[in-house]
């Protein structure tokens, strides 16, 4: 799941090699923390956070397909 949250960030951002992402499992769940540079997190985040929820979306169908759950934190 990690690739596919790197892939979307790098292709939504001024400065791909800003974008650093993480992944741990906690149980059945997997937390993707992503970071980017400080004047990309809003187009990562998006109006109203569409794009982060775009984003959480893709995440969670990806993660039912391996039955377990996923949690996406944007920072």
């Amino acid at each position: 799941m990690k690739p596919l949250v790197e892939f979307i960030a790098r292709g939504l951002v001024d400065e791909p090699d800003g974008v650093d992402v993480r992944q741990r499992d906690v149980g059945r769940t997997t937390v993707v923390a992503l970071t980017c540079a400080q004047g990309d997190t809003g187009k990562v985040i998006g109006k109203e956070g569409r794009v982060a929820k775009a984003m959480r979306t893709l995440l969670a169908t990806a993660a039912t397909r391996r039955r377990r759950r996923a949690i996406l934190e944007i920072s």
